[in-house]
């Protein structure tokens, strides 16, 4: 059966309604903890309510420019940015501070179009202070007035919803030198004043108002540390201090439209509040207190008096004692509830960057948006939620294909989903951050954070399109991610003769000589030490060895046959047969072992799948005399594996009908000389089997590559694409080609080098093959043998130079909302199924066995449950490639057998020496019974094979010898018994 999402029960379970209060945040952790993995990290295919509000936002100081423009005054953050040590440092590459930045201040009409381009239902922007306000009290800037009111007007004609935030870190300079600024008692009064000039002027048009943005950086980062403007640093005891005017000044302005404004223009008020998310080390009530006060001291400094009870946290009054103010009852009152909705800011401003270590208090920082919503569902009685900025950054370099930027997003956004059908969180709106890129902040011009690229440096500074652009237009235009048909699973069975196989790299040997071997006579000494004691002198005759004296072959093939495999694939050690590497020293004892095991696989129908030669890390498990003079370098190992072949095909062709050469080539550390050897020694193997071994062994051969699939980053970039391709003809094409294609290498390989060559002076040469050598290698293949463990995602826009590869130009992109292994290995099911389409479009309808496929797992026994995801899902990819795409898939085979040859990849555990069966292993086995995924719909399908004979009949076909024996002792003793009967009765009748 195909394994559901989530359990329908746990569903609503999950999303039943939160009734929070203060402190039962604290069950958030505990909760999530206990949630089924690994289906509750999968993606979420599913849509938002209908209704959901879908944004984009900025700040005036990040992106208006024009700050001596238009009768504007300055504000703490034009003074700050002017000063000798900009807030960017030497990272800065655009102009001064925000003196021009996006210089959206000329380009409304240009923003307002980017906006309608997104297809967005909201704008959320602020309103600078100074420019309304130059001195920070009136008189009041008539053209600041008239530069709003065409914003306003432009949203209104494109039917764009304002969402309008009134104070955004610009405080006006004049009212900081007047009053030192929010230090001082005077400013909620000055702030009321100016919020009230603003909803007469503009209260019409606007239904959601933000008092301010983020007061923890505020009071934190410009009283306390002075890490940004304007820059005084006062210590915690004048943070808090500013904290409390911050909240009154909130205050007073939410109260004063609700008593003035509310009942004729119908506005909502809230505060745009920031946090991060923390995790506990470790999952002990303590941390978890930890984690707990880290959010009190952050979001719940500013929350909880304005959602609960108009009175700081508990665990901020009993820690900080005389530090923090106290509010007087009637102020308690006056806060309180003063807020109509929940506005949420999280991502990069404030996580992993102007967050004090100390806040943490030795728990872990993480980026969980879906905990934090439902921690602030518990903790503030189930607030209406409204993300008014999210998203995440990209390098000041990267221009249009912004794809670590996309998955960030991809990220909250289903984090988001999640929260609102998993876990019943009443989210109703998203912005994203930011609409363009702009100054941001203490980091200048280092990152950006816009949908749309602005190339700073230009003077018309247009808005152009980042990729970011078309795969947020797509999540409004779908209102989520609706489940696709390709997402879907599929029912349906394999055809008859499907390969179910499993993969063990190196069978376990043990040539340890059975007792019977031994030809020493024993005397046992019952009376004295009771052990046997040898005689010196006396031998018995000696036997030939057989197989039943190699005592571990008997448990791996039971153990293979609880598993139901019809194949078991594993590899010969060439080093160790012919350790010289020549016929001059074979190892006869290790070549019966191979026999022996081959013959009893073929004894209980499990078909042996042998390669050659599979690259090791010592001396890439090469003989040493071949690994010391060059190894595949050395044009003599050709030669040296040919001969080594057709010792193998002599020896271990009777019992082996399926031959792999070689398995898995390391092509990421094969020179392009060592490539082209090996090519050779491949194709030299192929024809010698087929010239000689082919017609009498009737077997089939080729060789297996290792191939993940490549996708490009950003699905909609043709330089993405174009990268993917390149790094598919690297990794799969430069051996594939060559064999399964025209004889040569890849043009796209031969292309690339000449280019990088020329440019770069590198002498990376990639050999050319004669005519013969190209028809000696073309079609040495009976079947395309592929290992495919995970997916990779590649673009060529440099962000991370630490995942950069700048001999291809490619840069590696996490998809971070893809599951992962315990060795950060991203589980991508339908990778597989892209893969075997792109086989079949290369090298036509070629036969294809899927030679290893598998994850790693940890100690904890909860990772064998995504194995057993793996293993479902990319089975059923397989499926779909063969029954919807047409691929001539043959088999398929999981990696690994066991965890004593393949630590953590094992479907059977090893400790103590013993051997456990994995859960994953149940499942395969089921898989495998089922021949695949059958339904009520599907046929029942009729294999030859299976028509004439039982299950039944297997036990005796498979043990002939055991039965002649047991037949004979029962004919002797039947003749016996007749004899008896018949000299008996002669003996009575003589006796009468």
């Amino acid at each position: 059966p195909l394994l559901p999402l989530l359990p329908p029960l746990l569903l609503l379970l999950l999303a039943r309604p939160l009734l929070g209060a203060p402190g039962q945040g604290a069950g958030t952790w505990s909760r999530f903890a206990r949630l089924p993995y690994p289906q509750d990290q999968l993606f979420l295919y599913d849509t938002f309510p209908d209704g959901f509000l879908w944004g984009a936002g900025s700040a005036a100081y990040q992106t208006e420019g024009g700050w001596r423009q238009g009768g504007k005054g300055p504000s703490v953050w034009d003074t700050f940015a002017h000063l000798p040590a900009t807030p960017s440092g030497s990272a800065q590459t655009g102009p001064s501070g925000g003196d021009v930045a996006s210089d959206s201040y000329n380009n409304l009409f240009r923003d307002v179009e980017g906006l309608r381009h997104l297809g967005v239902s909201h704008y959320r922007f602020s309103l600078s202070w100074a420019r309304l306000l130059p001195n920070g009290t009136a008189p009041l800037n008539p053209t600041g007035l008239d530069h709003y009111r065409r914003l306003l007007r432009l949203l209104q004609e494109m039917g764009i919803e304002p969402v309008v935030t009134l104070y955004h870190w610009d405080l006006p300079q004049a009212l900081q030198d007047a009053f030192g600024g929010w230090a001082s008692p005077v400013l909620p009064q000055l702030f009321r004043d100016y919020a009230e000039l603003c909803f007469r002027h503009f209260g019409r048009q606007v239904r959601y108002w933000l008092t301010m943005d983020n007061p923890y950086v505020v009071a934190w980062h410009g009283y306390s540390t002075g890490r940004l403007p304007p820059g005084v640093r006062g210590g915690p005891q004048l943070g808090y201090r500013v904290a409390h005017h911050l909240l009154q000044a909130h205050a007073k302005v939410w109260h004063l439209y609700n008593e003035h404004f509310r009942p004729t223009q119908k506005g909502k008020v809230s505060i745009a509040l920031s946090s991060h998310w923390i995790k506990p080390q470790r999952m002990t009530e303590k941390n978890i207190k930890e984690c707990q006060k880290s959010l009190d001291f952050v979001l719940g400094w500013f929350a909880k008096p304005i959602f609960i009870d108009g009175e700081y946290p508990e665990s901020m009054r009993s820690n900080l004692s005389s530090l923090l103010p106290e509010f007087s009852e009637a102020e308690k009152k006056y806060i309180k509830g003063t807020a109509d909705f929940f506005a949420l800011s999280f991502g990069a401003t404030l996580s992993f960057q102007l967050l004090d270590s100390h806040m943490k208090f030795q728990q872990l920082e993480s980026i969980s948006l879906r905990q934090l919503l439902y921690w602030i569902s518990s903790e503030y009685n189930s607030p209406q939620i409204f993300i008014v900025e999210n998203s995440w950054f990209v390098s000041g370099s990267t221009r249009r294909d912004d794809a670590k930027y996309i998955y960030y997003l991809k990220k909250f956004v289903v984090e988001t989903l999640k929260a609102i059908r998993y876990d019943g969180v009443n989210v109703f709106g998203y912005t994203v951050w930011s609409l363009l890129d702009g100054f941001e902040w203490h980091r200048g011009y280092s990152i950006r954070r816009g949908l749309f690229y602005v190339d700073f440096q230009s003077h018309d500074k247009k808005l152009m399109p980042k990729s970011s652009v078309l795969f947020y237009q797509k999540l409004i235009e779908k209102n989520g991610f609706p489940a696709l048909p390709e997402n879907q699973p599929v029912e349906g069975i394999f055809p008859c003769g499907f390969a179910w196989g499993i993969v063990d790299n190196y069978i376990q040997v043990d040539t340890t000589p059975a007792q019977f071997l031994d030809s020493n006579v024993y005397v046992w000494d019952v009376y004295q030490t009771k052990k046997l004691i040898k005689v010196d002198g006396v031998f018995t005759a000696k036997r030939k060895r057989h197989c039943v004296d190699f005592g571990a072959i008997r448990l791996q093939i039971s153990l293979l046959q609880e598993m139901h495999v019809t194949h078991f694939h594993f590899s010969l050690k060439w080093s160790l047969i012919l350790p010289l590497g020549n016929l001059s020293l074979v190892n006869h004892t290790l070549v019966q072992y191979y026999q022996c095991f081959a013959s009893e696989l073929l004894r209980v129908n499990i078909t042996p799948v042998v390669a050659l030669w599979q690259p090791m890390a010592e001396n890439q498990e090469l003989p040493a005399p071949l690994a010391k003079y060059g190894a595949w370098e050395n044009p003599e190992t050709i030669q040296a594996f040919v001969d080594y072949a057709r010792f193998c095909f002599t020896n271990l062709g009777d019992h082996v009908k399926f031959w792999i050469t070689m398995n898995e080539p390391p092509v990421k550390n094969l020179t392009y000389t060592a490539g082209h050897n090996l090519l050779k020694a491949h194709a030299k193997a192929w024809r010698l089997y087929d010239k000689e071994f082919r017609r009498s062994q009737k077997g089939k051969i080729s060789i297996a590559l290792q191939a993940d699939w490549v996708e490009p980053a950003c699905p909609f970039s043709r330089n993405d694409q174009e990268v993917a391709d390149r790094i598919l003809e690297f990794d799969i094409g430069w051996l594939a080609e060559p064999i399964f294609g025209n004889g040569d290498y890849p043009q796209v390989m031969r292309a690339w080098l000449h280019r990088r060559n020329s440019i770069d002076l590198y002498n990376f040469h990639l050999p050319y093959f004669s005519e013969d050598e190209k028809m000696l290698i073309q079609g040495s293949f009976d079947f395309f043998a592929l290992s495919h463990y995970t997916t990779t995602l590649v673009g060529w826009e440099k962000e991370d130079a630490l995942k950069y590869d700048h001999y291809l130009e490619v840069q590696m992109i996490n998809d971070i909302t893809w599951l992962h292994s315990p060795s950060r290995a991203a589980v991508v099911p339908w990778g597989l199924r892209k893969l075997l389409k792109w086989v079949k479009s290369k090298y036509g309808d070629v036969p294809v066995y899927v030679m290893a496929n598998g994850i790693d797992d940890g100690q904890n026994v909860v990772h064998d449950k995504l194995r057993v995801y793996y293993i479902q899902n990319y089975i059923n990819e397989a499926l779909k490639a063969h029954t919807l795409d047409n691929v001539n898939l043959q088999g398929y085979f999981v990696y690994s057998f066991n965890d004593k040859t393949a630590p953590k990849y094992g479907l059977y555990s090893y400790a103590a020496n013993r051997y456990e069966p994995k859960p994953s292993m149940g499942h395969y086995r089921e898989i495998i019974d089922g021949n695949g995924f059958p339904g009520p719909g599907t046929p029942e399908l009729l294999c030859p094979e299976e028509v004439a004979s039982c299950p039944e009949c297997h036990f005796f076909r498979t043990r002939k010898s055991l039965l002649a024996f047991i037949s004979f002792i029962f004919v002797a003793f039947i003749v016996t018994i007749f004899f008896i009967t018949y000299h008996s009765k002669r003996a009575e009748r003589r006796y009468k």
